[in-house]
């Protein structure tokens, strides 16, 4: 592999954004920590991909977080509202379902 090839690879593998599957384990992970509380959609990101490229994780963040609301595993909530995953729009934070 030429230095140029070398390259390219390590630029990949830096960028390379988490499975879903990984997704879906920091997004409930981090809603079971916080008790009843939400959580932004860049605290998952910032703890899949770190400080420097937590940006790019959003689009999976908010594409996982809509399968999981559908699935009845998460909530989505805007202005502290739940809301229709497949309609909302804007700021939006995560939550587990409350047990009533």
């Amino acid at each position: 592999m030429t230095n140029a090839q070398n390259l390219h690879a390590a630029e990949a593998a830096d960028t390379a954004l988490p499975a879903e599957e990984d997704v879906a384990q920091a997004i409930l992970t981090l809603a079971a920590q916080q008790a009843g509380k939400t959580i932004a959609p860049a605290d998952a990101a910032l703890a899949l991909m770190g400080p420097a490229q937590w940006q790019r994780a959003l689009p999976a963040v908010r594409r996982v977080a809509v399968r999981l609301a559908l699935e009845g595993r998460l909530v989505i909530y805007r202005k502290g509202k739940p809301v229709d995953p497949q309609e909302f729009r804007g700021v939006y934070r995560l939550g587990l379902p409350r047990e009533d």
